[in-house]
C-alpha cells in the first residue's frame, strides 16, 4: 500500500511516513588544510554539494578555493576533517579511483595525441572496447560541437576549441562530477563570455553535478546555481546567485560580488521599522540615512552602508521626501556602451556614491552637476 502525504504545507501526522530529504552527493565535514603546520589555508569547511547542481567556489587569490577543489580531486589531502561523496567517505581514496572529471585553465591535453584520441584516453585507462571507445567519443564531441575534428592535433584548434576537447574528455566516461580550475582564463573576453554560455546550457542538458573554480565575479554569477564565496580559508556566505547580489551576508561578500557605494558612519538607533531589522546612522558630515541592519549593529557602533549602482534613484531637483537623499555633485561620466555611470561626491567629497544610469533617460547629468541621490532603504545594507 502506498504511503499518503499531508498537503504541502501542513505537518505530517504522528508516525506517518516521510520522504527522507535527498542526500548531498558530497560533503566536507571540518576539513582543514595547512602545508606548513601552521597556517591554514583552509579552516574547519563544512560544505554540501548538492547532486546535480552547478556550484561555483569564488573567492580572490589565497582564500582556499582552490586547495577546497584539488582536496576534492584527491590532489590534495585534508589536514584534519573528511570528504564523504555519495555515503562513503574518500579522504584517502587517490585521485584515479574518484572517477571524476577535470578540466583546467591549460587544458593539459597530450600535443602528439589527435583530438579523438585525446578524448579517448579516459576510456583508454579504463580499458573500454575500441568499439564503444569509438561511439562514445563521437558522441562527446558531438556534443561540445566539435564533429568531424578527431583527427585532427590540437594545434590545428584554437584556444576555444581547445577548451572543449579538454571539456569533451573530462565528460567521456560519464563522471557523477565534473570539476573545473577556472577553464576560461586563457581566452579572451568574448570567447570567454560565449562559453560561458555554452557551459551552462551543457550542464543543463546533462544534468551532471559541476563544481567550478573562478575569482570572476560576473562569470560565477552567469553560470551558477549556488556561489560559495570564500575568503581567508572559510566560506564567507554560500547561496543562489540572486542572494549572493543582492543580499550580501557581510561587508566583504557585499565588496567582492560587483560593485557598492560604501559609506561610513555610526549607528544612531535600531529597530525603526517593526517589520524588518532597520538602523539608522549618522554619516560624519551629520546627515542620517536609514538601512537593513544586517549583521545586528548595536547603537553607537561604527558601521558601513552599502548600496548597489542600479538601486540608487537621481534626482535631478531636492524631491519633496527627503527621506535617505544626500545632495551630491558629479565627479566623472563613465560611458560604458549600454549605460552611464556616474561618479559622485558625497558629503563634500568625504566619500564618492557610484550611480548606474541607462542612457534611455535622455538628458544625462554631466561633471560639476549638483543632484541628490536617494538611497531605498530595503536596498541599503548596513554591516558592522
Amino acid at each position: 500500500m502506498q504511503a499518503s502525504h499531508p498537503p504541502a504545507g501542513q505537518p505530517a501526522a504522528p508516525g506517518a511516513a516521510v520522504a527522507p530529504e535527498r542526500e548531498p552527493l558530497v560533503r566536507f565535514r571540518g576539513v582543514q588544510k595547512t602545508y606548513d603546520g601552521v597556517q591554514l589555508v583552509v579552516r574547519e569547511l563544512d560544505l554540501d554539494i548538492q547532486r546535480g547542481e552547478f556550484l561555483t567556489l569564488l573567492g580572490p587569490s589565497g582564500s582556499g578555493k582552490t586547495t577546497t577543489l584539488m582536496m576534492l580531486a584527491g590532489f590534495e589531502s585534508p589536514t584534519a576533517g573528511d570528504i564523504v561523496l555519495d555515503g562513503r567517505p574518500i579522504t584517502r581514496t587517490p585521485p584515479h579511483k574518484r572517477h571524476f572529471g577535470m578540466v583546467f585553465q591549460n587544458y593539459a591535453l597530450f600535443p602528439h595525441l589527435t583530438v579523438g584520441q585525446n578524448v579517448a584516453y579516459p576510456l583508454t585507462v579504463r580499458k573500454v572496447a575500441k568499439p564503444q571507445q569509438a561511439e562514445r567519443v563521437a558522441r562527446a564531441l558531438d556534443m561540445v560541437r566539435l564533429k568531424g575534428m578527431a583527427d585532427r592535433l590540437p594545434s590545428q584548434l584554437s584556444g576555444g576549441q581547445q577548451q572543449r576537447v579538454a571539456l569533451a574528455r573530462a565528460l567521456v566516461f560519464e563522471p557523477q562530477l565534473v570539476l573545473m580550475d577556472e577553464p576560461l582564463g586563457a581566452l579572451d573576453k568574448q570567447l570567454r563570455e560565449h562559453m560561458q554560455i555554452e557551459l551552462k546550457e551543457l550542464h543543463r542538458q546533462l544534468g551532471v553535478t559541476f563544481v567550478y573554480v573562478t575569482h570572476d565575479q560576473g562569470e560565477a554569477l552567469t553560470m551558477s546555481d549556488r556561489v560559495a564565496v570564500f575568503n581567508d580559508g572559510a566560506i564567507q556566505q554560500i547561496d543562489a546567485v540572486e542572494r549572493i547580489y543582492e543580499e550580501p551576508a557581510n561587508r566583504f561578500v557585499a565588496s567582492f560580488i560587483g560593485d557598492s557605494t560604501v559609506l561610513d558612519g555610526t549607528v544612531r538607533a535600531t529597530h525603526i521599522d517593526s517589520a524588518s531589522e532597520r538602523c539608522g546612522i549618522v554619516l560624519p558630515d551629520g546627515r542620517v540615512i536609514t538601512g537593513l541592519n544586517v549583521n545586528g549593529a548595536e547603537v553607537g557602533a561604527r558601521v558601513q552602508a552599502s548600496v548597489r549602482p542600479e538601486r540608487i534613484v537621481l534626482h535631478m531637483q531636492a524631491p519633496a521626501d527627503h527621506g535617505n537623499v544626500l545632495q551630491s555633485r558629479v565627479a566623472r561620466a563613465i560611458y560604458f556602451g549600454d549605460h552611464l555611470r556616474l561618479q559622485c561626491e558625497v558629503g563634500d567629497g568625504q566619500a564618492e556614491a557610484t550611480v548606474k544610469l541607462p542612457l534611455s533617460l535622455g538628458a544625462l547629468p554631466q561633471p560639476g552637476d549638483a543632484v541628490w541621490l536617494e538611497f531605498p532603504p530595503e536596498f541599503t545594507r548596513i554591516y558592522r
